[in-house]
């Protein structure tokens, strides 16, 4: 018997998602609105032609395709990827990626724009017993995800940093996932570090590490603190957007019980 685990956030329009200006907007059609579209391809017929006089319900969505939960492509973080091979977009990344076993780091403890390091990730795993296999997923459970949809949600949770990140590629792990709006530490926190040492190197640290070892990872999960540390599956199938950066994912945890 399999148990599946929703470890997505529904897409919706009006909450604080994103940074201001980035956030989805659904409008919602009902099916006593479109009872007119719905008759307009059938001459002659009228609406009192329809079952209840309804016609179809359906929504009008405006966003990016970094909207609720997604799966970024290497291309989102350069143009290159693999140390100058050109980077995979959302299309192209291999489905092999996006089902396979998972572990669970809970870094919920760490401050908001804590930006977590390799000794921090070889801490985690050797409290949780686990050692990392080839094509093996990695979500990061952070103190963001218990504040989806607030107004503090953007600036919320620790980041990976480049070292860590180069941590879990070097061992064969090419796709992670976070709970936070973004892999890396929140840019709110990075700001000021830049703004104190002028080192711009600091600036997406986590993600450009696909430029030495390409890799993907997803954002905006929710509920992983519902997960155990391992012994469950994550399907993370990306939408297949052409040539696009990322791909919105319906992230499913599954354990065999």
């Amino acid at each position: 018997m399999r148990r599946f685990v929703d470890i997505s956030v529904a897409l919706k329009g009006g909450i604080a998602s994103d940074p201001p200006g980035g956030t989805p907007e659904i409008d919602y059609f009902t099916h006593a609105e479109t009872a007119g579209d719905v008759v307009s391809f059938f001459p002659g017929a009228t609406v009192e032609d329809l079952p209840d006089g309804e016609g179809w319900a359906i929504e009008r969505v405006r966003l990016t395709t970094h909207n609720g939960t997604h799966l970024d492509a290497p291309y989102h973080y350069s143009a290159v990827m693999d140390g100058g091979a050109r980077a995979i977009t959302i299309d192209e990344v291999p489905l092999e990626w996006c089902l396979q076993p998972a572990v669970k780091l809970d870094f919920r403890h760490f401050e908001d724009g804590y930006v977590a390091t390799a000794a921090d990730v070889e801490a985690e795993l050797k409290r949780i017993g686990h050692e990392l296999r080839p094509l093996e997923i990695v979500v990061v459970n952070t103190s963001a995800g218990a504040k989806y949809g607030e107004d503090d949600y953007v600036a919320s949770g620790c980041g990976m940093g480049r070292e860590a990140t180069l941590y879990l590629l070097e061992r064969g792990v090419r796709l992670t996932g976070t709970d936070a709006w973004s892999w890396d530490a929140p840019f709110v926190h990075t700001a000021k570090r830049y703004a104190r040492d002028h080192d711009a190197s600091v600036i997406w640290e986590g993600h450009r590490a696909g430029r030495d070892i390409g890799y993907c990872h997803i954002e905006k999960l929710h509920n992983l603190e519902s997960l155990p540390s391992d012994g469950f599956e994550i399907s993370c199938f990306p939408v297949k957007v052409h040539a696009a950066s990322a791909g919105w994912t319906r992230a499913v945890a599954i354990f065999d019980e």
